[in-house]
């Protein structure tokens, strides 16, 4: 054989190896052709030299392919880009792991809920950390309270088993004493501006007047806020007023809440928001990682200004994308409204995306947890089939 014949005659081997034996002309000539750029110009010489190989290779058993690719020193390389599938490493420590599942308690756990709760308690497994479940109940208009006992029972259908469970209701007196740490340190001040006047001046990047004023002020404020009225003032938490996302310039981190509240009735007036709630809990709680949808990359963003004011360390933030499921109903509240108006016979509705409608398929835990655990945490998308999940759940039953 010739140079090119040769170089035909081991890319024909390989392209053979490939597929079982079987080489295919034309995917010989593209794998020279961007492999050996030097023989890009003796494409049609090299076409019907490709031909008659591939079909003498073709004739061979494997046997003897192996024998030819021994004696002309052809390797098989491994394909490394194999689809990445599970959990991966957690970034920074592994030492003295805590996460954390902390779903509002609007309903019962569906599976969205579940691709936050499964992955925080593999790896805390993994790991050999703490798990922490904490119920953030701080917007009384969001609160079903027969989820309180509705989600630990998903929870334990799942098999997860949390090492500390808190309450976010019973930790007011605790936000309101990092509020006024705040206050002091000149971080956060009490904002009396209407809405529409405030978003105006943020929007343009400019403070408002009350940015400016004193420690002493604000503590004046802060102390007569349970007494104003809803909207008559918030306390927001500085930060950079020209950041290029208007959403995180000076946020609320308190407002006036005139809902009675079904843990704590009428007790409480100032109500802490999310963020400020979330980034005071994460610190006391000692998480290590945080673990939450992409939705959350803004808020994750500000939490960021609370630990830097507190001088507090900034626990590994962790953003997964959206999990889509087909022919089934993810949202709480349209889940609740079509159970109260008769649509649905309860959360248990094989055609509702809740646990229990799950269970009632005949779906087993262990499904759920695997295949929660195949998708892993990415921040792309993911969808879920009910033929992926009963092939799975066969395996089970």
């Amino acid at each position: 054989m010739n140079d090119l014949e040769e170089i035909v005659y081991k890319h024909a081997l390989l392209n053979a190896a490939k597929h079982k034996g079987s080489a295919n002309p034309g995917a010989v000539i593209g794998s020279i052709m961007s492999q050996e750029p030097d023989l890009r110009s003796r494409a049609k010489e090299s076409g019907p030299i490709a031909g008659k190989i591939v079909a003498h290779i073709n004739k061979l058993s494997e046997d003897e392919q192996s024998a030819q690719m021994a004696k002309y020193h052809v390797e098989v390389k491994e394909n490394k880009q194999k689809k990445e599938e599970g959990l991966q490493e957690l970034p920074g420590s592994h030492d003295n792991v805590v996460m954390r599942f902390a779903p509002n308690p609007s309903g019962p756990l569906h599976i969205g809920h579940a691709r936050a709760a499964v992955p925080n308690a593999e790896y805390v497994k993994r790991y050999g950390g703490k798990l922490i479940l904490r119920i953030e109940d701080t917007d009384p208009k969001r609160v079903f309270e027969p989820a309180y006992d509705l989600i630990p029972q998903d929870l334990e259908w799942l098999g997860i088993k949390a090492d500390e469970v808190y309450y976010q209701s019973d930790r007011f007196e605790i936000y309101y004493d990092y509020a006024r740490q705040l206050i002091e340190k000149g971080a956060a001040y009490m904002c009396t501006c209407d809405g529409a006047t405030f978003k105006e001046l943020k929007d343009n990047c400019k403070p408002c007047p009350c940015r400016d004023n004193s420690v002493e002020k604000n503590l004046e404020l802060w102390d007569k806020f349970d007494q104003m009225h809803a909207g008559e003032a918030v306390l927001r938490v500085k930060t950079d007023i020209n950041h290029k996302n208007p959403a995180i310039r000076d946020w609320v981190a308190m407002r006036i809440v005139e809902e009675t509240h079904p843990r704590l009735g009428n007790k409480y007036r100032v109500y802490p928001m999310m963020n400020f709630s979330v980034a005071v809990d994460d610190h006391l709680m000692g998480m290590s990682h945080v673990l939450r949808g992409k939705d959350h990359l803004a808020n994750s963003e500000k939490q960021k200004y609370l630990y830097d004011h507190m001088g507090w360390d900034v626990p590994e933030f962790i953003h997964y994308g959206r999990l889509k499921m087909e022919d089934i109903a993810l949202s709480t509240s349209k889940a609740l409204e079509g159970i109260s108006s008769g649509k649905y016979s309860g959360w248990d509705d094989p055609r509702l995306g809740t646990l229990k409608a799950i269970a009632r398929r005949g779906i087993q835990p262990q499904t759920i947890y695997n295949l929660i655990t195949e998708i892993g945490v990415k921040m792309s998308d993911s969808a879920i089939s009910w033929k992926k999940i009963y092939g799975l759940n066969r395996n089970f039953l």
